[in-house]
């Protein structure tokens, strides 16, 4: 699965596009629970922007993940956000967790 997140920013051509936290975490669900294959590229932004009501901004998702004590190496992100102090807590969480970030 690729899961783009993102509030205004369209998805590119073959992601699930998720504009809050709250659909990000429905996307997940129901594709652990429905596929076999578990390779999930999420792709995300920071700011929320008119969703942040929805779960917060996207780094909540990190969050989440961190949470359920995700550790799957069939995990991998990407940051598309132009927050400079976003994208450096959120690469901080990925880093953390030794989860896999596409630069």
């Amino acid at each position: 699965m690729k899961l783009w997140i993102d509030d205004t920013r369209p998805a590119p051509v073959g992601y699930i596009w998720a504009k809050s936290v709250e659909a990000a975490k429905t996307a997940i669900w129901h594709y652990e629970h429905n596929m076999t294959d578990d390779n999930i590229l999420i792709d995300l932004d920071h700011d929320a922007g008119d969703y942040v009501s929805k779960g917060g901004d996207y780094i909540k998702l990190l969050d989440w993940l961190e949470a359920k004590g995700i550790v799957d190496t069939g995990y991998s992100f990407h940051i598309h956000s132009m927050n400079p102090v976003g994208v450096q807590n959120m690469r901080a969480i990925i880093e953390k967790n030794g989860w896999r970030e596409i630069r």
